[in-house]
């Protein structure tokens, strides 16, 4: 659905001054339970699939699932390191909202 009338501006807290379109296609991303267990452990920092896995405690099939869709979104990048793969959080609105936003 797109918004016709953007009028609504965030004028306080980590979405002060952002886009509307841009935030929600953001908060849709990170809503499910998995998603935001994912982010909780990578936080500021890059973490492999494994770690992932082991810390959410669940599939790496599932996992890897849920990494696709937040790294289609902007949400997460990955780069591959010999065999491994590590994810880390590259969205700022999502940062902000985790407490580790950058200045």
């Amino acid at each position: 659905m797109k918004i016709t009338n953007s009028n609504c501006k965030f004028v306080q807290g980590v979405l002060a001054g952002k886009d509307i379109e841009h935030t929600s296609r953001s908060l849709k991303a990170i809503a499910h339970p998995v998603r935001l267990q994912i982010l909780c452990f990578i936080g500021n920092k890059e973490a492999s699939v494994k770690d992932i896995v082991a810390s959410v405690g669940t599939s790496q099939s599932n996992v890897s699932q849920h990494l696709s869709v937040m790294r289609a979104k902007g949400i997460v990048a990955s780069k591959k390191v010999s065999n491994r793969v590590f994810y880390h959080v590259i969205n700022s609105i999502v940062l902000q909202m985790m407490g580790v936003g950058k200045e």
